[in-house]
């Protein structure tokens, strides 16, 4: 359905770079055209947040893995740079917010691009709850007073757990608030959130190599307790799996960034390159600098535990502060892109009330109904925690999965249409960006490259998704955690289905619907 909006609307700034080309798409230009390279860049690197994930699951990871689990962090980064190279060309192609949802149904058919956006959008609902957990990793180890609810801080722990919950829905009214606000504000927190990011993960991976205890040669030991050589990669595999995901944001905002064709490839490209690099580097150095790693503490405490002991309270509960920073910085930014991912389904008419989730404030740029809509369902899902302190990692893992199964749903059909010869001009629109110069292409890598990412991220799916009791019932008695990522998925399929069939029977009473232009 084409998108509607008020006869005064002022797209800001009203420049050509983006509302001509948006309009072949079927799209007036609503949201605000007014984000730079920078803030493309910063809108997939937020969503990375290499301090928020690393020091959320870097106890995970070595607690399974050992130090062995250090080598995941670059072959993950491998794989998923083969995903952001098809995401950065289809970016290139298809300048559109709710990128995932839009490229599977322009590769494939509305249906399944439909469910490609359904799964995505509800992974990213998760995502935005496990981002909202991590605060209990650093704030009460920088002052005891956030522990709000009893006295044990880990997040293992029944006190841990719902302590987490509290500071999470705290988090996301603050995240919601600026989701309503404006874009310009929301860009300038994200801009400087990720700058401070940067400054801090830097000066934590010099300072931690400089007070290494041991060689890198650690690197290659299971450590104690691990599943061999091959359970420990599998398993560990999940910290690395986690932080590498959310690249596709730049893609998401590309209605909001100025020459997108050109800028979201690139920004995609280079939020995950520099992300998976900082992050291989700080789990590097938190391995090398540990005082220990056979005294239990890095697989409880994790990088927190590192920072304060290696380099003392004072340093460590600085630079834990700014991971504070990172953790609110990366809420926001997963939020805004489950909110793009909404608006751009709701617009298509594709969800329930998409009126409502469709309609963009004039004056500020935003989408306000999908705001709230996410902040809400997030929220919901952080009462899991008073439940059981398992479902801290049932919520990750299984937003992993839905990310990873969404990106699959984009890469299989991007392979069946090249092997067809139909891309990578599948729109008959040439090959040119904004300023003329051709666009992103893989050319003849084209297709090797996209039959090993779709390889590999189905692989990780099924990796991810296993239903581990080890893992994800270690104490035993919730089997329901053990199998709760497939659950969760099956519950969000069969909600797809009965939702789809609902529509589908009402149809006839109703007009039928424009459907964007482009879909194949």
């Amino acid at each position: 359905m084409t998108s509607t909006a008020p006869a005064d609307l002022r797209p800001d700034p009203p420049g050509p770079d983006g509302a001509a080309d948006l309009a072949a798409f079927g799209y007036r230009q609503e949201l605000h055209r007014s984000l730079g390279r920078y803030a493309s860049f910063a809108a997939g690197f937020s969503f990375i947040s290499v301090l928020t994930t690393v020091f959320q699951f870097f106890a995970f990871g070595y607690a399974f893995g050992g130090p062995v689990f250090f080598w995941t962090w670059p072959a993950v980064l491998v794989g998923q740079l083969l995903v952001a190279a098809c995401f950065a060309e289809l970016a290139a192609r298809y300048p559109i917010s709710g990128a995932v949802y839009q490229w599977s149904s322009r590769l494939s058919n509305l249906t399944f691009g439909w469910f490609a956006g359904w799964i995505m959008v509800i992974g990213q609902i998760v995502v935005v709850a496990a981002a909202a957990l991590a605060l209990q990793i650093v704030l009460p180890a920088i002052w005891s007073g956030f522990q709000l609810i009893g006295s044990d801080p880990a997040p293992t722990s029944p006190d841990g757990a719902a302590n987490a919950a509290v500071l999470g829905v705290i988090l996301l009214v603050l995240t919601t608030l600026v989701n309503v606000v404006d874009n310009r504000v929301m860009s300038v927190i994200n801009r400087v959130g990720v700058t401070a990011e940067i400054i801090g993960a830097v000066l934590i991976i010099v300072l931690l190599l400089t007070h290494s205890e041991r060689s890198p040669g650690i690197t290659f030991h299971t450590g104690a307790g691990s599943t061999g050589l091959f359970g420990a990669l599998m398993v560990g595999s999940f910290a690395a799996a986690y932080v590498m995901i959310g690249f596709d944001s730049a893609g998401e905002m590309s209605e909001e960034t100025h020459h997108p064709r050109r800028t979201a490839p690139r920004t995609i490209l280079v939020a995950l390159g520099s992300a998976g690099l900082l992050a291989s580097l700080i789990v590097l150095g938190g391995l090398l600098a540990a005082p220990s790693l056979t005294d239990g503490h890095l697989a409880v405490d994790g990088l927190g535990y590192v920072l304060t002991s290696s380099l003392g309270d004072g340093v460590g509960r600085a630079l834990l502060v700014d991971v504070v920073v990172a953790i609110a910085v990366a809420t926001l930014a997963i939020q805004t892109a489950a909110c793009r991912m909404l608006f751009s389904m709701a617009r298509d008419g594709q969800l329930p009330l998409s009126r409502r989730l469709a309609k963009v404030n004039p004056r500020t740029g935003m989408p306000s109904a999908p705001a709230l809509a996410v902040g809400v369902l997030a929220a919901a899902l952080l009462l899991l925690n008073f439940a059981s302190p398992d479902a801290f990692l049932a919520i990750g893992t299984t937003c992993i999965v839905m990310l990873y199964l969404a990106y699959a749903m984009v890469t299989g059909p991007l392979l069946v249409r090249r092997l067809r010869g139909q891309f990578p001009d599948p729109d008959g629109q040439g090959g040119t960006d904004e300023e003329g110069r051709p666009l992103f292409s893989l050319g003849r890598w084209g297709i090797p490259v996209n039959a090993v990412a779709l390889v590999y991220g189905l692989f990780m799916t099924v990796n991810l998704a296993w239903p581990r009791a080890a893992v994800y019932d270690p104490t035993g008695g919730h089997w329901y955690f053990q199998w709760f990522t497939l659950l969760f998925l099956g519950a969000t399929v069969a909600a797809g289905l009965l939702y789809r069939a609902l529509r589908a029977r009402t149809a006839v009473e109703e007009a039928p619907e424009a459907v964007p232009a482009s879909y194949a």
